[in-house]
């Protein structure tokens, strides 16, 4: 898997996610929205290796989370993250939404529309989204 496929992998997400919210499915939503965080936050990770380059062994080992901080921490834009933060109280307040999620939330049973819906823009906003965000840098 590559950078492209993450990418593209992630948008796939996102448009599966805004399907699953119309039809009511709210758990799904909220799950592959998160997963296309992770996705594009993986992106970022690869971004800097080269072909044929070994990636760095704590790099490739800590690139295996579901953890959005983590990734966050790892994937070369966490600087550039904590300047959007202070100067954009939207971005702000959609990362605090997104920033929690878990893949463990595949086995919720309890989102409800609110939650996902709000979750899905935090995602998205085509403004202020953090993965609208994050493909600036992917």
């Amino acid at each position: 898997m590559n950078r492209t496929d993450l990418q593209k992998i992630a948008d796939t997400r996102v448009d599966d996610a805004n399907v699953l919210l119309a039809a009511n499915r709210f758990d799904g939503a909220y799950y592959l929205a998160g997963y296309a965080l992770e996705c594009a936050l993986k992106s970022c990770i690869a971004k800097p290796i080269r072909e044929h380059d070994f990636p760095d062994r704590k790099l490739v080992n800590d690139s295996y989370v579901h953890d959005l901080e983590k990734l966050l921490n790892i994937s070369g834009v966490k600087h550039l993250h904590q300047a959007e933060i202070k100067v954009n109280k939207a971005f702000e307040a959609n990362w605090t939404i997104v920033k929690d999620w878990s893949e463990e939330s595949r086995y919720e049973h309890s989102i409800g529309e609110p939650v996902a819906r709000d979750f899905l823009g935090a995602v998205t906003d085509p403004t202020n989204g953090v993965l609208t965000w994050l493909k600036r840098y992917w």
